[in-house]
């Protein structure tokens, strides 16, 4: 239904109250009134951002949230100056704003629409709906949206937003970044689709490529980090009238958007709303993941068939697929545009002499001049279809489902914009001739990858064994804690679940030490004075019988004066627990953190500490008989003994290595948040890097007396932003606990702990120290390199009026700041 063409001065419509649902058409929102939407999850509203003054847009925020991004603004090349600006209905139907100093129209909707009778121009609204989306109606039932905001998206595509064309009207939804962050008029930078069969999208600065997010096929984009799926699945529609893709998150009580800032970043952010239980509250916006964040995700950075592996040190990483080689006699790629870098090896055209194809890993899914794709299609089937044509150069699976599938993509031409991933990437198939150096190297490493499966099944075989042994000793009759006193062997005693209620009396509130992630902690005495400490997993806990025998199994085997020693076990009547050796000086969280804990901790003993530490880790990442990867090295899993000996605990969630394996993933990202490495948070991809990653932090955290997540200063929300800033000043020493005192410390070690804890927490993996390097660097004085920005360095806005902006750093490192936005 349309509105007629109604000319009406300001002056006679309707004042909107300062907070509304809903505008109609003789209402009016001026500067400092808000349109809310019906459950007060977002608003709209004038606001002036970052540091500009005096300019003035219309924009939605969420309205829950103290520091806010904007969302969505309306003239965002056309600012309103001063307060003067006021948002209505015109008589035409339109959404106007107009400076009532100058009666100028600032901004307006456009749309076409013939006068219609006086009648109707009352049935225009416009909502702000739940989602964010601002609608407008011109019928009164409001069924058909006449415009929507979500239809113009500027850098932000928020959940239900869809990003792509609507091929039967024309309309192009795509994101455009801010020119700064004091300024969200159009940038550079710009998010688009390209109807290509499947449709893909890239990222240009102004009109140039910088950027693919890869085709749509599956889940999302083939290039954009496979986040958790739950967590913010993807859905796309590809059909005669739309390709578009959105995303959604079931929990509504997660606020998370993909944004695209002004250097040419696109960001996954989320708010942050609470600290670790039982400690101090945290609020911000900090990221998930940000892309692009090394030199290989740079479009097309190698040319045609040269593939890009940014974990080479130096140049561009660039170097040719098997089966081709360089055009350049200087096998380098001095010149990142060359599109014609690769070429197939002498003597080896495909086809006419029989050809293969070589499998590859972890790799994008390339673009190609013509890409054929077919949902339907089974794998045998799209090899078969592009063996078939001499044209084709490669395959892989189109993997139409969330959970994986088949379908077929063959690609025609040169391939290019190829990169490696560590893990998590796709299986491409690449045409080579069948004299190619390259197939052979195929077959080798498939005979490795069977040795590998063989060794795994033989290792698994003999855990299960492992556990029908510990299954028998319990049925056969579990041994009390005399025969822990009668010198027992040193393999893990099986307690009696009774003898267990009896140390500890029935698991009395007087013997209770603490409650953790998977349940609580009681002092226990065995008959000969010994005293223990006893584990016990609440029934409902996260950790399951595998993760308890994980630990079992794992703390059984390790002995070392920096680990926790595990006496025995108890699995009885749905009971899962586990006793230590009792250490009374509680957890390293409670020295350092807790302003009751009277137990003194100079500089002296927090090296001692911190040493103590890293030699336990170099023993499970290193001399051990299994090679180790801890996954939650925190403050509360360093117990102190007697003489305050530094002991690692809490092996729920390790996992063990091979020789010769570097890193692994998982799909199950567990862990503390303020610890977890950036790559394992990301992309659940773990090392014993990761653990660096963590004793970093817990090393900054053991010099300042803070945890990472506490309330810092004005410019970061975590410790590791703080010590980064101090740092640069060149005042470093001023993040030092304040208990130690002045002159109580050496101010050398002090200065070699924060510039190695910088080193640790470095955004990359290859980046970081072995933990070996630690302790030689920490032992000795030489020389170390420069750090750059930590990884996971969050900031924060100026004050506490909303934000409109989130910038990361230049650096490859997920380094938020929310810069000030001044709304109403």
């Amino acid at each position: 239904m349309k509105c007629i063409t109604f000319v009406l001065s300001l002056a006679f419509l309707l004042c909107l109250r300062s907070s509304a649902t809903t505008i109609t058409f003789n209402q009016t929102l001026t500067d400092g009134d808000l349109l809310t939407s019906n459950a007060n999850s977002y608003a709209l509203g004038f606001f002036t951002p970052g540091k500009s003054t005096g300019k003035r847009y219309l924009g939605i925020w969420y309205q829950n949230i103290p520091e806010l991004v904007a969302v969505w603004v309306a003239n965002r090349d056309n600012p309103v100056n001063g307060t003067s600006g006021v948002f209505f209905i015109d008589g035409t139907g339109n959404l106007v704003i107009q400076d009532r100093n100058t009666n100028a129209t600032v901004w307006n909707t456009s749309l076409s629409l013939p006068a219609t009778g006086l009648e109707r121009a009352y049935n225009c609204s416009v909502q702000l709906k739940e989602t964010g989306n601002l609608v407008l109606y011109h019928d009164p039932d409001r069924r058909v949206a006449a415009w929507q905001s979500f239809d113009y998206p500027t850098n932000i595509l928020l959940p239900h937003m869809k990003f792509g064309v609507n091929k039967k009207t024309g309309l192009k939804r795509f994101l455009t970044s801010w020119k700064s962050p004091d300024d969200p008029g159009t940038g550079e930078y710009s998010l688009r689709v390209e109807l290509t069969d499947p449709p893909q999208g890239f990222m240009y600065k102004n009109s140039v490529r910088v950027w693919r997010l890869g085709l749509w096929i599956g889940s999302g984009c083939s290039n954009i980090p496979r986040m958790s799926i739950n967590f913010t699945p993807y859905h796309g529609i590809i059909d005669e009238d739309e390709d578009s893709l959105s995303y959604t998150v079931p929990d509504p009580t997660v606020y998370t958007v993909l944004m695209l800032n002004a250097t040419g970043t696109m960001n996954r952010i989320i708010w942050i709303g609470d600290g670790d239980e039982g400690g101090p509250k945290m609020k911000t916006w900090a990221g998930l993941w940000y892309i692009p964040k090394d030199k290989c995700d740079s479009y097309n950075p190698c040319g045609a068939f040269g593939v890009c592996n940014p974990y080479i040190p130096g140049g561009s990483g660039c170097q040719c697929l098997s089966g081709f080689e360089s055009n350049s006699s200087t096998q380098e790629w001095a010149l990142r545009d060359d599109r014609h870098s690769c070429r197939r090896e002498a003597n080896t055209d495909a086809c006419p002499n029989g050809d293969g194809f070589l499998k590859l890993t972890n790799v994008n899914i390339p673009y190609a001049e013509t890409t054929f794709s077919d949902k339907a299609m089974g794998f045998k089937e799209c090899e078969e279809h592009c063996v078939k044509n001499c044209s084709c150069t490669g395959y892989a699976r189109q993997d139409t489902t969330i959970n994986g599938g088949d379908g077929c993509l063959n690609f025609y031409g040169e391939l290019t914009d190829m990169r490696e991933f560590v893990n998590g990437g796709r299986e491409v198939y690449i045409r080579v001739s069948a004299s190619s150096s390259a197939l052979p190297l195929k077959k080798s490493k498939g005979i490795r990858r069977n040795w590998l499966i063989l060794s795994t099944g033989i290792s698994s075989a003999a855990v299960i064994l492992l556990l029908l042994y510990m299954t028998w000793k319990m049925r056969k009759g579990s041994p009390t804690a005399t025969n822990l006193e009668e010198g027992a062997p040193a393999d893990v005693v099986i307690f009696d679940l009774n003898t267990i209620k009896l140390i500890t009396n029935n698991f009395s509130a007087e013997s209770k030490l603490g409650e953790g992630g998977f349940g609580s902690v009681h002092k226990g005495k065995l008959q000969n004075g010994r005293l223990v400490a006893v584990k016990r997993l609440k029934t409902n806990s996260d950790q399951g019988v595998e993760e308890f025998k994980n630990e079992v199994m794992l703390i059984a085997k390790l002995q070392h004066r920096n680990l926790v020693r595990l006496l025995g076990c108890c699995v009885q009547e749905g009971e899962k627990m586990l006793v230590y050796e009792y250490l009374p000086n509680n957890s390293l969280d409670y020295i350092i953190f807790d302003n009751k804990s009277t137990v003194p901790l100079d500089w002296k003993k927090r090296f001692e500490i911190t040493l103590g530490i890293a030699q336990g880790l170099l023993y499970l990442h290193q001399d051990s008989r299994l090679r180790i990867i801890h996954r939650d090295l925190k403050a509360s899993n360093v117990l102190l003994d007697d003489s305050m000996e530094p002991k690692i605990s809490d092996f729920g969630m390790a996992r063990i290595f091979g020789e010769e394996q570097t890193e692994a993933n998982t799909n199950q990202v567990v862990g503390t948040y303020g610890y977890m490495s950036p790559e394992y948070a990301m992309e659940g991809l773990f090392s014993i890097k990761s653990d660096v990653f963590s004793f970093g932090v817990l090393m900054l955290e053991i010099v300042c007396g803070k945890k990472n997540k506490y309330q810092h200063t004005e410019n970061s929300v975590n410790l590791m932003g703080d010590v980064w800033d101090f740092w640069n000043e060149e005042k470093p020493l001023g993040l030092v606990d304040p208990s130690l005192g002045g002159e109580s410390y050496n101010i050398r070690e002090v200065l070699r702990c924060i510039h190695v804890g910088l080193l640790c927490v470095q955004p990359l993996p290859n980046d970081r120290p072995n933990i070996s390097e630690v302790i030689f660097m920490l032992s000795n004085e030489t020389e170390l390199l420069n750090p750059n920005p930590p990884g996971f360095m969050v900031r924060k806005g100026y004050s506490t009026t909303p934000s409109s902006y989130i910038e990361s750093g230049g650096y490859q490192s997920i380094s938020m700041t929310v810069t000030q936005m001044e709304g109403r």
